[in-house]
């Protein structure tokens, strides 16, 4: 039987079982600022669970005597945002918080705004606040946890307030997803642009069930066909209304032979006809019987057969099983319009940090984009 692929399994590993090497100690590279004031950058990382980035070790350095010599750990969020620059947008999946779990919510919310020692020794380098989105799940049949907390799947969004407050009318989730996998930002102006946070569903043969009755209609496989299925649709009805749409996030899939090492999973089957039906909804270049979007996969547009993966599970020495299952998709009016300006993974083991992903970025570009620095 071939390797698996995202997600890992449900049971997280000690972190002194994860690597041979401490993620802590490997250099991370860090972005240059965007050139251009008129640039939006966009991060999106799962980071397979909130917990470690909450932790009381990721605090501590307040209190030590001398900030300008605290070395500021990768599972800090307030820390990946200063170290890449204050980006507009940063989307989180698979937070695992449960949607009756307001202290940790608002244990997110502080974590992304409690200024960093090196942002108090100078006013001028403070950075600015974020505001804080959340879709969890609400679905007690099918997203109960692990021991039935609800902790599980879950997407955030995290907008810088000035941004949001000069080019975002709404953050939005659908009313055909009820796992917390999807949420849109709306910008109104001065273009319209939904920004889509995703956490596709992985297919499995375990049961899915009616999110009303519980009673079983299928496998997570049957549910994944129907994700693609009403996420094409999301999309092209928002083209309809004028909104260009451009999706982020972990799609748990890999596209092709290019994006899994050594190899990419083939069997059972089913994985291959899931692959098959998420190119044709969202990267056909032929509309086939009124479906497909006609998406561009923005990294392999742009990087030809380089190949680079975002997924590195941890019971897997780094480097040596991984797989590209997250990217950003653009709509064919955001590729043609000219907006997509540059894209990248962070894939090292220091960025990586507590989480089975790495980072991936984008940015967006438009003469007429006003966007505020």
């Amino acid at each position: 039987m071939d390797r698996n692929i995202s997600p890992p399994p449900f049971k997280r590993r000690k972190t002194a079982q994860m690597s041979s090497s401490s993620a802590a100690t490997q250099p991370i590279p860090v972005l240059s600022p965007p050139d251009d004031p008129k640039t939006i950058r966009i991060f999106s990382w799962n980071i397979n669970g909130i917990t470690p980035f909450l932790q009381k070790p990721i605090t501590n350095f307040f209190q030590q005597s001398d900030p300008s010599k605290i070395v500021i750990p990768p599972a800090s969020l307030r820390g990946f945002l200063q170290r890449h620059h204050w980006p507009h947008v940063f989307f989180l999946q698979e937070v695992k918080i449960a949607s009756s779990d307001a202290k940790t919510q608002d244990a997110v919310r502080i974590a992304v705004n409690i200024p960093l020692p090196s942002e108090n020794l100078l006013e001028e380098r403070q950075g600015p606040k974020y505001d804080v989105h959340f879709t969890l799940p609400r679905d007690h049949y099918n997203a109960r946890g692990f021991r039935g907390n609800g902790k599980v799947y879950g997407v955030c969004s995290i907008i810088r307030s000035d941004f949001a407050a000069s080019h975002v009318s709404k953050v939005r989730t659908v009313d055909w997803d009820q796992e917390g996998r999807v949420s849109v930002t709306e910008i109104s102006s001065p273009i319209k642009l939904a920004l889509f946070n995703i956490y596709a569903v992985n297919g499995t043969e375990n049961p899915y069930r009616d999110p009303e009755t519980g009673v079983v209609v299928g496998t997570r496989h049957d549910r994944k066909l129907a994700f693609h299925k009403l996420l094409m649709e999301e999309c092209l009805r928002m083209e309809r209304e004028g909104q260009r749409v451009f999706l982020a996030g972990d799609f748990n899939v890999a596209p092709d032979a290019r994006d899994g090492f050594p190899k990419l999973r083939t069997f059972p089957q089913q994985h291959a006809l899931n692959r098959a039906d998420f190119n044709k909804k969202f990267f056909a270049k032929t509309v086939e019987d009124g479906e497909g979007m006609e998406g561009v996969d923005i990294w392999r547009e742009m990087h030809g057969d380089e190949r680079k993966y975002s997924y590195f599970p941890r019971s897997r020495e780094w480097g040596s099983s991984c797989d590209r299952v997250d990217y950003v998709i653009a709509g064919k009016t955001v590729w043609d319009a000219g907006l997509v300006k540059a894209c990248g993974i962070l894939d090292s083991e220091g960025e990586r940090g507590p989480s089975d992903h790495v980072p991936i970025w984008v940015e967006l570009v438009n003469e007429k984009m006003e966007v505020v620095c």
